[in-house]
C-alpha cells in the first residue's frame, strides 16, 4: 500500500546584534533580543499556530489515520519557551493526539556533523534527551540540520542507535533511480534512509500562491492525482518541509490550510495511506544502499554545503569557531555552553553566502556577506578570548588531547564503578527482601511448632502435680 510521509523542521533564527571591533573584550552579550522576540512571535501567530492548530484538528478528524512528523531545533525550543508558550503547548497537544512522532536533530542546528563528531554526538543526545523529557518517547529517527547527509554522518548516526534518518532525494546522487523506496547507508547498513521528493514538496513549499505557476491554483485532488499516477511499485512519498511554509512562505490568504486539510480525505479514496518514518523504517525493507561521498542538503539548487562552506570568509569563520571546540566541550561555563549553541546555528554562515541562486535571501541587520562575516567574526573574537581563559592558549592540542583523554578515561571509570555500586545496591536490596520474605515464614514455623508442642508440655505439667501429694505422704 503507497504511504505520504509527511514531515515538518521548526527553527529560529538567533539574531545577534551590532558588534564592534572595540566591543571584544568588554561586551559578552551577542544577541539582539528585541529583534529575538519580534521575529518569533511574528512567525508564531502568521505560521506556527494555526499550521499546529490544523495539524491537531486534521490528527483528530481522521480517528488515527493521518500521520506527521516535527523536528525542532533546541535553539528555537528555546526561543518558544520564552517568547511563544503558546506554541510549545500546541505541540503538546499534537503529541496528545498519538499522530505525531518527533524526530532529533542538532541541538544548535548547526553544522557539527561536518566538523568535529564528539560535538555533533553530544549535542545530538543533548537534543533527544530533551525531546524525550518533553514528549514521553526517545526519537528512533534522525534529521540533521537542512537534510545534511553523507556515507560517515550516516555511520555516526547508526553508532547514536538511530534507527533511520531523512535526507534529500538529490538527483545527481539518486541518478536513474527514485526516492519513493527506502534505502540504507553504505557504511551501516541498519541505518534506514528516507528521500525527500524535492519537487513534489516544493509544489507545497514554495509553489502553491505562485499565480505565475504553470499548476496554479492547486488543489489537494490534483496533487494526490500526481502521487496516485507514479509507478505502482513506488510506495513511500516523503514531503519534506519547513513548517514556517505553512503561513510565511504561503500566505494563509492562499488557503494553504485547507489545502493541507483536504489530502488526508483525497489520498483515503486512492487507498493512500499516512506513516511516521519510524513506521516506515519498522515495516519496509531497505531496496539498496546510497553512495553519498560528499556531503548533500536541500538547499539550493546544488543540494549541496556551498550555501554555508562555499567561499573563503564562510570557511575561515567555520574554521576558527570549531578551533576551539575541545576547549568547549571540557568547559562547564553555561553562558559559554549557550553562545556555543547559538554561533554554531548555521544561518551565521548563511548570510555570508556570495551565491547568486535567484532567491531573495534575507540577511537582517547586514547589508551584505561581507557585512555578516566582519560581525560574526568580531563576536567568534570575544568568544574565543573567554574560551581561552578557561583554557589558555598556550597549551597546545597534544596537551589538550592528553588532558581530554584523562578526563574521558576518568569519566568512563566513574560510570563504571556508578555500575558496580549499582550492582552492589540492587544486591543488597534482594537480600533485604529476601531476609523480609523468610521472617514472616520463620514465624509461622515457629507457631506451628509450638502448638505441635504445647499438648507434651501439657500432659508433663499434670503428671508432675498428681505425684506431688503423693511424695509428701511419704515424707509424713
Amino acid at each position: 500500500m503507497r504511504t505520504i510521509c509527511l514531515y515538518f523542521e521548526i527553527h529560529q533564527i538567533i539574531h545577534l546584534k551590532r558588534y564592534r571591533f572595540f566591543d571584544i573584550g568588554a561586551d559578552h552579550y551577542y544577541y539582539d533580543d528585541y529583534a529575538n522576540e519580534i521575529s518569533i512571535n511574528e512567525v508564531a501567530e502568521r505560521s506556527y499556530i494555526p499550521a499546529l492548530s490544523t495539524l491537531i484538528e486534521m490528527a483528530k478528524n481522521s480517528n488515527g489515520a493521518f500521520k506527521v512528523a516535527l523536528s525542532i531545533s533546541g535553539v528555537a525550543l528555546e526561543q518558544l519557551e520564552i517568547h511563544a508558550p503558546a506554541v510549545v503547548d500546541l505541540l503538546h497537544q499534537l503529541n496528545d493526539t498519538g499522530c505525531c512522532e518527533f524526530l532529533a536533530e542538532p541541538y544548535s542546528h548547526g553544522l557539527s556533523s561536518l566538523a568535529n563528531e564528539d560535538c555533533f554526538r553530544e549535542e545530538v543526545m543533548r537534543m533527544s534527551d530533551k525531546i524525550k523529557q518533553m514528549f514521553g518517547k526517545a526519537p528512533k529517527v534522525f534529521r540533521n540540520s537542512s537534510l545534511i547527509y553523507s556515507d560517515e554522518i550516516g555511520a555516526q548516526v547508526a553508532a547514536m542507535g538511530f534507527k533511520g534518518m531523512l535526507t534529500e532525494g538529490a538527483k545527481y546522487i539518486l541518478g536513474w533511480k527514485s526516492p519513493h523506496y527506502v534505502y540504507h547507508c553504505n557504511q551501516a547498513p541498519s541505518l534506514k534512509l528516507l528521500l525527500r521528493d524535492y519537487k513534489l514538496s516544493d509544489d507545497i513549499g514554495l509553489r502553491f500562491s505562485n499565480s505565475e505557476w504553470s499548476e496554479y491554483p492547486l488543489f489537494a485532488d490534483k496533487y494526490i492525482n500526481w502521487i496516485d499516477a507514479l509507478p505502482q511499485e513506488e510506495q513511500v512519498i516523503n514531503i519534506f518541509m519547513e513548517l514556517s511554509a505553512l503561513g510565511m512562505v504561503q500566505p494563509l490568504s492562499s488557503n494553504i490550510l485547507e489545502f493541507l486539510k483536504a489530502l488526508p480525505y483525497c489520498a483515503k479514496e486512492k487507498g493512500i495511506t499516512f506513516s511516521t518514518p519510524t513506521e516506515i523504517v519498522t515495516k519496509l525493507k531497505s531496496v539498496s544502499q546510497l553512495d553519498v561521498p560528499y556531503p548533500i542538503s536541500w538547499v539550493d539548487e546544488e543540494r549541496d554545503t556551498s550555501c554555508w562552506l562555499g567561499n573563503v570568509m564562510q570557511r575561515e569563520a567555520f574554521n576558527k569557531l570549531y578551533s576551539v571546540a575541545e576547549r568547549v566541550h571540557m568547559s562547564d561555563d553555561r553562558r559559554i555552553k549557550q553562545d556555543w549553541d547559538y554561533l554554531q546555528a548555521s544561518n551565521n554562515f548563511r548570510f555570508m553566502t556570495t551565491k547568486n541562486t535567484g532567491i531573495y535571501l534575507n540577511r537582517g541587520i547586514y547589508d551584505s556577506p561581507y557585512d555578516a562575516f566582519t560581525n560574526y567574526m568580531n563576536i567568534l573574537g570575544d568568544f574565543i578570548k573567554r574560551v581561552n581563559s578557561l583554557y589558555p592558549e598556550d597549551i597546545d592540542d597534544e596537551e589538550l588531547n592528553s588532558l581530554l583523554t584523562t578526563i574521558h578515561n576518568q569519566g568512563e571509570e566513574i560510570a563504571e564503578l556508578h555500575k558496580e555500586l549499582d550492582k552492589l545496591r540492587a544486591k543488597e536490596e534482594k537480600a533485604k527482601a529476601v531476609k523480609a520474605a523468610a521472617k514472616p515464614k520463620a514465624a509461622v514455623e515457629k507457631a506451628v511448632k509450638e502448638e505441635k508442642t504445647a499438648p507434651k508440655k501439657t500432659a508433663a505439667k499434670t503428671a508432675t502435680k498428681k505425684a506431688a501429694p503423693k511424695s509428701k505422704k511419704k515424707a509424713e
